[in-house]
């Protein structure tokens, strides 16, 4: 790392009042912030793609009593909702503290009136319970998202947005279509997504939902509304500080260091260390096999360490199961499918150690627990693929190449699937009598798969007495391999309620915020609900912008 110093790094040739390292949900949050009160603001991408994580992700936003819930009479409340954080976050360091649980949730109706102001059009996912809700103060139908946008209204913008499929799909649309061919209501679910793209294609729009629609609702109020600018291919390679403040960042831009003045504050929201083998063998123990945006690498933990600030849950991600990376396909995030009937999830010898329906992170601690060096295996009978759309097994080219490496096992019975993949025959035999037992009674005497309505949630209500449970018994059968894999990490810069970075012995760095995967969660070490990512993220994107813009107006009042 280039440890010149500022003053012999030439001129400074720009300054804005705000600084924003990234180009994600916090990011974003963070600019509208702070240009809503009149601030100027500039963003640095350090890839040549926007959006980050948020645009490759479903684009919920866990926002408990948020203005939707209200307006909808749902039966939320601020009390409520901090009960339900201590019950499912509890105390897990600084980052969780009481102090920020009561700024999250007072800061999700701000997220919400704000954007709306702007044309941000939000939808509440109904039926998407928490990810305990039988838990105290636990809810359904606390997650929000964007409807679909419009990509020609951002112009050539859309084209370097890191876009993963534009289509119109939002929340409630992935669990429906999944049962497309085994439920009417699925059914019912895709003959109206394809409706939604053809009335789109009629219309001439170009219809973008989940993350990405999401992202670009975003980037058209900070950049078209508010007139935030953003650089792309400008990663951030330093921090200027000025007698203990910072007061700008160097870039690296078109093959040059750039010193660019933050008047106001720098933001820090460039997502997390996941893509960082090193970072991640030195604080994981595994290399990784993370599906967030590629230019999560780290770098900018290590200029906010270098330069006085704490780090807490560094050891931590938001895990989950995925189906493992082959040659140039990424690893395969697994939600829905883990929890339909007629499959199950072993480790090496063909043991269950999971409840295969939990919330992804619970089921990525019970992996690194259970054996973060094994192998584990998604199995499914012939009714899980017939009736169910699996996300993992859509792409032909890549399960022919999941075979040739034999990352998927295919077999007409269970003793053959056994020896191919390497199980113990006696455990897996065992395993999968036992299991069939649970699945025509009803109940997971084992682990609770189906128990929880959030289970039930990705169920098959058609498959009784259980949704969740169905025999594995019809071949053909199939194995994929699992690995442990993430939505990125979710350790880094200790903050205060103001998203403000601080020192170890916890006070502030003047100038410095943090937020996203940056900043160390206030989610702890779990996962309350869906869009438990990106929902802090935006709500302390926008704290920080609030902040510097507050402070801005103090520094004039007193001038």
């Amino acid at each position: 790392m280039d440890t010149t110093a500022p003053e012999d790094r030439g001129p400074r040739r720009h300054s804005y009042d705000v600084v924003v390292v990234g180009s994600g949900a916090a990011a974003f949050a963070t600019a509208i912030g702070a240009a809503d009160r009149g601030l100027t603001v500039l963003m640095l991408e350090s890839t040549d793609k926007w959006g980050g994580s948020t645009a490759m992700s479903g684009g919920g936003l866990w926002m408990p009593d948020n203005p939707l819930m209200r307006r909808d009479g749902a039966g939320d409340s601020r009390e409520e909702a901090l009960t339900y954080l201590e019950a499912t976050v509890g105390d897990e360091g600084r980052a969780t503290s009481r102090e920020r649980k009561e700024a999250f949730v007072d800061g999700v109706g701000d997220v919400v009136d704000l954007t709306e102001r702007y044309g941000v059009q939000w939808a509440r996912a109904k039926d998407y319970p928490d990810y305990y809700p039988e838990l105290p103060g636990g809810k359904i139908g606390r997650g929000i998202e964007a409807r679909p946008f419009d990509l020609d209204r951002i112009g050539d913008a859309a084209k370097t947005l890191r876009l993963l499929m534009a289509l119109p799909l939002m929340t409630d649309d992935v669990w429906q279509i999944g049962r497309a061919w085994s439920t009417v209501g699925g059914m019912t679910r895709g003959v109206r997504v394809v409706g939604r793209i053809l009335g789109g294609l009629v219309r001439g729009k170009k219809l973008a939902g989940i993350g990405a629609g999401l992202a670009a609702s975003l980037y058209d109020v900070a950049v078209q509304q508010l007139g935030v600018e953003l650089w792309l291919d400008s990663p951030v390679v330093d921090l200027e500080v000025e007698d203990g403040r910072v007061v700008g960042v160097v870039a690296r831009r078109d093959g040059a260091e750039v010193r660019i003045g933050a008047r106001r504050g720098v933001m820090l929201a460039a997502g997390g260390f996941d893509h960082n083998e090193d970072w991640r063998q030195k604080h994981h123990g595994i290399e990784g096999d993370p599906s967030g945006a590629p230019g999560n690498l780290g770098q900018v933990h290590a200029l906010a360490a270098r330069h006085g600030a704490a780090l807490e849950l560094m050891d931590d991600a938001w895990w989950g199961a995925s189906v493992a990376p082959v040659g140039d396909h990424d690893p395969g995030f697994i939600v829905g499918e883990r929890a339909l009937p007629y499959t199950i999830m072993v480790d090496a010898q063909g043991r269950r150690f999971a409840n295969e329906a939990e919330s992804y992170v619970d089921l990525g601690h019970h992996m690194l627990e259970h054996d973060k060096d094994g192998a584990y295996w998604i199995i499914s009978e012939a009714r899980h693929a017939r009736r169910y759309l699996r996300n993992y097994a859509l792409d032909p080219r890549a399960n022919k190449k999941l075979e040739e490496a034999g990352l998927l096992v295919k077999a007409r019975t269970l003793a053959e699937l056994a020896d191919k993949a390497g199980f113990d025959p006696q455990v897996f035999r065992e395993q999968v009598q036992r299991f069939n037992g649970f699945a025509r009674s009803g109940v997971d005497g084992d682990f609770g798969k189906g128990n929880s309505a959030y289970d039930r949630y990705y169920g098959d209500p058609t498959v009784r007495p259980n949704p969740c449970l169905g025999p594995i018994e019809k071949g053909p059968f199939s194995a994929y391999r699992v690995v442990i894999g993430d939505l990125g990490t979710k350790g880094g810069v200790l903050t205060d309620e103001h998203a403000r970075a601080l020192r170890e012995d916890g006070s502030v760095i003047e100038g410095l915020y943090a937020a996203g995967n940056v900043s160390a969660s206030v989610m702890g070490r779990t996962y309350p609900g869906p869009g438990s990512t990106i929902a802090p993220a935006s709500v302390f994107g926008l704290r920080g912008g609030r902040h510097m813009a507050v402070a801005a107006q103090d520094l004039v009042a007193s001038a």
